[in-house]
């Protein structure tokens, strides 16, 4: 095939014509590991509040790589020396950085596979196909693991104000019409700066990100953490931790193989060996909603009411809280489930449980956004700002959930 056809322009909704600026990265978005991320949701079953929500870990992936590109631009334009090497090495790193996220996104990572992060996953993806491109990845696997000299370029693949960030908030609230969540990203990122290695935002912008901080808080209360959202992702990853326990007892479930492998083996990160990693590869959305419509029908009443919950959105009440549940509240929930379904205590633990979110703007003990001053001092963001509310956004808020059928209180 010609270099030429390699050098592709993509139509994006939100930034217009994205261009994939050399072979290796075409290829590497033509592999199979990445165009699997075209059947990934970036939103999980967000889509159950915001019918809009169907776009994909691809296009969001797609979307980073442009954000990189531009702040590589700007940070040249600002005498900052980025090799050729350097650069590509971070569009791979962005490109690639949520290639190991499984279906529906964040409920796999306690159902599927035993405790291993999406994070990981892309860790191992990259390094394979390390291999299979003969090395071409080494540097942009050393600056996603934080192992490379240069600490700013870290900070433009994962900090508080990275390129991934910057096009999720942009994206989502594209696609949900969560209007609240929408971020001037192009005016971030011509402020950006980097200074004794360290990636810096200048003065001017400071006003941006206030409104990009404001944008991420919102967009947690109103999308990502949505109770309809949440009690969804929840259900589901009951449904999986079902199906899971009656595969292990030697119950024979319709599923795709892969999902079957995975259901009938208890993987963690040491498992992960090429043909593990290539299983978890071929896994998507569509594996587990097209398990889930057979699974309606199973003779397991756990299995076949939650699954139903989902196919048919009919989900259960789930109530929010600052404070707390009353355990004789919970108590009285578990009672009334078990006699009207005559069900045993251990059954009714997978319709009515309790756990509790957080949402954190800026985390004050993390990285900081550093604002660099007009005397060319630098300071963290939240005293830099003059806004109290940016003092706010950095105390973590916690709020408590119930879930339980919505009969039991109804009757």
């Amino acid at each position: 095939m010609s270099q030429l056809n390699k050098l592709k322009i993509l139509n994006d909704p939100i930034y217009g014509f994205i261009t994939i600026p050399n072979p290796l990265l075409y290829d590497l978005i033509q592999h199979p590991y990445f165009q699997r991320l075209r059947r990934i949701s970036q939103m999980g079953l967000s889509y159950l509040v915001y019918p809009g929500a169907h776009h994909t870990r691809f296009h969001h992936a797609l979307g980073c790589m442009h954000m990189m590109q531009k702040a590589i631009e700007v940070l040249r334009f600002k005498q900052v020396d980025i090799s050729k090497d350097e650069e590509n090495a971070l569009l791979i790193a962005i490109l690639l950085h949520d290639i190991g996220h499984g279906p529906f996104s964040h409920a796999m990572e306690h159902s599927i596979v035993e405790n291993v992060s999406h994070e990981q996953l892309s860790l191992l993806f990259m390094d394979e196909l390390n291999r299979e491109f003969n090395g071409q990845l080494s540097l942009a696997i050393q600056v996603f693991k934080g192992e490379y000299h240069r600490k700013f370029m870290l900070q433009l693949i994962s900090s508080q104000l990275d390129m991934d960030r910057m096009d999720y908030l942009k994206r989502d609230s594209f696609y949900t019409g969560v209007a609240e969540g929408n971020i001037n990203s192009d005016r971030l990122i011509q402020m950006l700066n980097v200074v004794d290695d360290v990636l810096v935002m200048e003065e001017k912008g400071i006003y941006s990100i206030e409104k990009f901080l404001m944008a991420r808080r919102l967009m947690y209360w109103q999308a990502y953490l949505h109770k309809t959202s949440l009690v969804a992702e929840l259900i589901l990853t009951k449904i999986l931790k079902r199906a899971k326990e009656l595969s292990l007892k030697g119950t024979v479930l319709k599923s795709s193989d892969a999902l079957a492998f995975f259901m009938n083996h208890k993987i963690e990160l040491t498992h992960f060996d090429r043909d593990v990693l290539h299983q978890f590869a071929e896994l998507d959305d569509f594996d587990i909603m097209s398990a889930l419509k057979a699974w309606q029908y199973h003779d397991d009443f756990i299995l076949s009411s939650l699954s139903k919950m989902i196919i048919h959105r009919d989900l259960l009440k789930i109530k929010l809280s600052s404070d707390k549940f009353d355990p004789a509240f919970i108590e009285d929930l578990n009672r009334r489930f078990t006699q009207e379904n005559k069900r045993s205590a251990q059954e009714a633990q997978y319709f009515i449980f309790k756990g509790k979110i957080k949402n954190q703007a800026y985390n004050k003990s993390a990285e900081p956004i550093r604002i660099l001053k007009k005397d060319k001092t630098i300071e963290d963001v939240v005293e830099a700002s003059d806004q109290l509310n940016l003092k706010a956004l950095s105390k973590p808020v916690t709020k408590y959930y119930v879930c339980y059928p919505k009969q039991l209180v109804e009757n």
